[in-house]
């Protein structure tokens, strides 16, 4: 999908933010209660925060680029080694800190939510000074908003055909205010969930927070979780509704930032809305299935196995049917992504050495 503009090969999506090591704890029976101890069902170890979505791109075959810093520490080297050789992001305006410490995450999970436990401190450099001069790209994701102020570093593609996918985090003042959605005119999508949408909104469902969204930012999405997720694209004048997959949850970490790469990748594509709103559905659905936010991002490979299997158990009820139906589009889109697609990997901290023989 990559080109090349000058002496630098343009990438099909940059991104910055924050970078965690995160420690995931599937199926607590319960939350965790002082001067007791319970048992998870499973655990996983990966990179977080904005590796969530940097992989989720990656895997879907888009040429992704990544400014984050990197603690000198074993879990800062493990990721490093891991996001460049073994999820081909490039690095190139990524920064390993002297002294500095990986922030770390323990992601609690039980009845189909999660806590998270942080700790962590800012990277030495401001983000402006840790990206440099912003590198070509098709697309860049970044916040709407700095929790530190800073004017958005999105903002410096300026008005040229690179598309700006915006998000925004969620205000623990609840304040929710509206002044957050003033630079939304600047950007191609936004992606918010219909909790933060309709809060920003001051509307009372998730579809008249869309039609307040769509006023604003060319192509709007807003995600329902389990419940699908809704969208209009100005720009190409459709709306679409997509229905949730029933699926057995087992941790939604990152989920939403599965979704958001998902939908990156059918707008690059110029497909159509329906279309992008299936796949990051079926993408972000494929991803819970696992622990894990970041290695539990599907691949083509992932995709494919399941299109298969749907195919395959079509007849067996009317639901079957319908799934097999709408996803139909994918016998387009996954011969020529078929051959040598990837494949999540397991979600386990190990050895510098692994690394290098899964790569």
């Amino acid at each position: 999908m990559s080109s090349s503009v000058g002496t630098e090969t343009r990438l099909d999506l940059f991104l910055t933010g924050p970078l965690f090591f995160d420690i995931v704890f599937t199926g607590l029976p319960s939350a965790p209660k002082p001067g007791t101890e319970i048992w998870a069902d499973g655990m996983g170890s990966l990179p977080g925060g904005i590796a969530n979505l940097a992989v989720a791109a990656s895997r879907l075959g888009l040429n992704t680029g990544l400014a984050a810093g990197f603690g000198d520490d074993a879990y800062g080297a493990w990721a490093w080694s891991l996001l460049a050789e073994q999820e081909n992001i490039n690095l190139g305006r990524s920064r390993r800190f002297r002294n500095w410490h990986s922030a770390v995450t323990v992601s609690l999970s039980w009845l189909g939510d999660r806590s998270l436990i942080t700790h962590g401190h800012p990277i030495p450099v401001s983000q402006r000074e840790l990206i440099g001069s912003p590198p070509a790209a098709r697309a860049v994701f970044g916040e709407l908003v700095r929790p530190d102020g800073e004017e958005p570093w999105w903002k410096d593609y300026g008005a040229g055909d690179t598309l700006v996918f915006a998000d925004v985090g969620w205000d623990p003042s609840e304040v929710w205010d509206p002044a957050v959605l003033s630079d939304l005119h600047l950007c191609h999508a936004f992606l918010p969930n219909h909790v933060e949408a309709m809060a920003y909104t001051r509307t009372d469902s998730a579809n008249a927070a869309l039609r307040r969204l769509s006023d604003q930012v060319p192509l709007a999405v807003v995600t329902r979780g389990p419940d699908g997720a809704i969208a209009a694209d100005a720009s190409t004048g459709e709306t679409a509704s997509v229905p949730g997959l029933r699926v057995n949850a087992l941790d939604s970490t990152g989920a939403g930032d599965v979704f958001a790469a998902a939908m990156v990748v059918g707008t690059l594509e110029q497909w159509p809305l329906e279309q992008r709103l299936l796949f990051a559905s079926l993408s972000s659905a494929l991803a819970v299935q696992h622990f894990g936010g970041s290695l539990a991002a599907p691949g083509w490979g992932d995709i494919v196995d399941w299109w298969t299997a749907a195919k395959a158990t079509a007849s067996r009820s009317a639901e079957d049917a319908d799934v097999a139906r709408r996803y139909g589009f994918l016998d387009d889109v996954l011969p020529d992504r078929a051959r040598n697609a990837v494949r999540r990997a397991e979600a386990t901290f190990g050895l510098l050495t692994e690394v290098e023989a899964f790569s």
